[in-house]
């Protein structure tokens, strides 16, 4: 028999067996484990992009997409004085495909690329390997969380990384308020439970039923990254789906392409959640909340469609067909053009960002 604690055991067995001694889990506890679990963890022990992952994000559709985030990193850097040293950082950087576009993009301004260090925010061993192999020309430095980044002036990007930090969740129920827990079925199996006692956390009143999520972690990264912007100046940019605020149950997994039951496969499916970007925006002060707005906004404002064609004038036909058809993919309302928002964070007194309207 296999040790339940020992390296690469199923971890919906550890969980079980954590349950049965700790009692039920929180849905962020949960969620932590089945992503970053050091053994079994999702994000942890595999690569989860691309065709043999679970999902490709828009750095891996197209070029242009790490290109436009490039321009806007550089179009901000000089309207903030062009400041040397600054401190480039992405978190979660997957295989490094968005900030290696946006760095080629960068030779044109050679300068921003002298006055830049890089920085890398992930956990991931395997995927650090990627990273280092993509982007080992810029000399990066890699960090377990942000708060380990150097002081000074920071841009910062972050795509699809805010949706998969750990929720806790919270139903309506007749006589009150009460957190959703992970327990167990009567066969061992891991199920969804609710806390013995309401909630001390009121939410105001709802329907029956109605569930309401919140991300400390989120809210304490905004926090974070807030006070030292105004502190130091500079500016982060937060691609990722979510809402502006309200009620509803956004927690969801994916395992081989296909959505899957929440519970069912920890370690091997992808957990996410919508981000509150209300929420997010309003913990960030005394940083200055712009957005969100749609990603089709955001990259049309950056001159997507230009680029795309210049991009396809210089090719064959049917290369051709494809970096128009990956470009619509991005900014089509069907696609990701509406489902995906951006937000950024400036200094109070900084500079307005490239591709937002009023002030949010």
């Amino acid at each position: 028999m296999v040790c339940a604690d020992a390296p690469g055991a199923d971890l919906a067995a550890r969980l079980a067996r954590r349950i049965r001694k700790e009692g039920p889990l929180s849905v962020a506890d949960f969620m932590a484990a089945a992503l970053t679990d050091a053994d079994a963890g999702y994000y942890t022990t595999r690569d989860p992009l691309g065709a043999r992952g679970d999902f490709t994000t828009a750095p891996e559709i197209s070029q242009v997409f790490g290109e436009l985030i490039g321009a806007w990193c550089i179009d901000l850097w000089q309207r903030m004085g062009a400041p040397d040293p600054v401190i480039l950082a992405e978190l979660g950087p997957g295989r490094g495909t968005l900030l290696g576009d946006a760095l080629r993009a960068a030779r044109l301004v050679p300068a921003f690329l002298r006055a830049l260090g890089l920085h890398l925010v992930e956990e991931s061993p395997a995927l650090r390997k990627q990273q280092e192999a993509a982007l080992s020309a810029y000399a990066p430095t890699w960090h377990a969380d942000e708060s380990s980044l150097p002081p000074g002036p920071l841009i910062l990007v972050a795509n699809e990384f805010l949706d998969a930090l750990p929720i806790r969740q919270f139903v309506r129920e007749e006589d009150g308020w009460f957190e959703r827990l992970v327990g167990l079925d009567a066969d061992g199996t891991l199920a969804w439970t609710r806390a013995p006692s309401r909630s001390s956390d009121s939410a105001g009143d709802a329907a029956p039923g109605t569930v309401r999520e919140i991300c400390p972690a989120a809210l304490a990264l905004a926090q974070r990254l807030g006070a030292r912007i105004a502190r130091f100046g500079g500016a982060a940019l937060f691609v990722d789906y979510g809402h502006s605020g309200g009620f509803g149950d956004t927690l969801q997994a994916v395992r081989g392409h296909r959505p899957c039951a929440v519970l069912d496969h920890p370690g091997t499916a992808d957990v996410t959640a919508h981000v509150d970007f209300a929420a997010f925006a309003a913990a960030a002060s005394p940083a200055r909340a712009w957005g969100p707005v749609t990603q089709r906004a955001f990259l049309r404002s950056l001159g997507i469609d230009l680029r795309a064609a210049r991009l396809a004038a210089g090719a064959g036909s049917t290369q051709a067909a494809a970096i128009l058809g990956a470009c619509r993919r991005l900014v089509d309302p069907a696609a990701m053009g509406h489902h995906f928002k951006v937000m950024a964070l400036t200094h109070p007194d900084g500079p307005a960002p490239e591709g937002f309207g009023d002030r949010a």
